[in-house]
């Protein structure tokens, strides 16, 4: 990671802008030979032919790569039986000691349920234990709601927890932190293995190995999936078409008829 921006850094995107930007990383990028910068883009120039006259005006901000703030980049693919379409994880913004753990699932149907759940005082959770969060995901919201860093029960915060890992098909802010998995593709409402998670089941972490695993046998999740319903389709207007419609997070959250037939042509002036 060459950029020291919070919350893993110390910057804020106001002093990102004024060291250059975006232009300067992608020049930086490929000097390093990181990018292909004979890519046409979409101004009809090359990637070299749009960054070429870019300047670094603070090297604390934009490092160059020689001087990483980070080993690892900021994100991190995980894959395994639980994701196995991949997911999400931030590293830079978690807590280094859970990048490998194994703990018990505590887990919320929907955002509802967790907003009902999280507050009881008698809830069966430690600082352990894995908080799943399903059906927040492109159709389970409908939309991939912003709520996959899930604020933690208040009976943990009294204790001075301040993270845990948490697992959803939901999205974050890019500037919110902790051991946070998201993106989980498929996704819940799109029958993923995710949907079939439940209270106590073990969930492993492994960051270094890239993995997300589900500690419950194959067996067991077949039996699981017969049980299993869909959440109910809307039932009308752009809501339905989008739910139909929609690609899995890995695909990029999509309209599945819009892929690869949009041009750039605009047709007149909409004002």
């Amino acid at each position: 990671t060459i950029v020291n921006l919070m919350p893993s850094g110390e910057y804020l995107m106001e002093d990102f802008y004024y060291a250059g930007g975006l232009p300067v990383v992608m020049k930086r990028l490929l000097e390093a030979g990181l990018l292909h910068g004979d890519a046409i883009t979409v101004n009809n120039r090359t990637q070299a032919q749009n960054v070429e006259h870019a300047d670094c005006f603070n090297d604390k901000v934009i490092r160059p790569l020689s001087q990483p703030l980070v080993e690892q980049g900021g994100l991190a693919i995980l894959r395994g039986n639980l994701a196995p379409q991949g997911a999400v994880i931030k590293p830079s913004a978690a807590t280094a000691k859970l990048l490998q753990h194994r703990g018990r699932a505590v887990v919320f149907e929907n955002i509802e349920h967790y907003k009902e759940r999280i507050m009881e005082p008698d809830l069966d959770i430690d600082e352990n234990c894995v908080m799943v969060l399903k059906n927040c995901g492109p159709k389970g919201y409908p939309g991939m709601a912003e709520v996959g860093n899930m604020g933690l029960p208040p009976k943990l915060l009294q204790k001075g927890i301040t993270d845990m890992v948490r697992i959803s098909d939901a999205r974050m802010s890019g500037t919110a932190f902790g051991t946070v998995v998201l993106h989980v593709a498929p996704e819940a409402a799109a029958g993923g293995p995710l949907a079939l998670v439940q209270d106590g089941d073990e969930i492993e972490l492994d960051v270094a190995g890239r993995g997300l695993h589900l500690h419950v046998s194959d067996e067991e999740l077949a039996r699981r999936r017969l049980a299993w319903v869909a959440p109910p389709e809307p039932a009308s207007g752009y809501v339905r078409l989008y739910h139909r419609h929609v690609l899995q997070a890995d695909q990029g959250a999509d309209m599945d008829f819009l892929v690869g037939c949009r041009g750039d042509a605009v047709p007149r002036d909409s004002h």
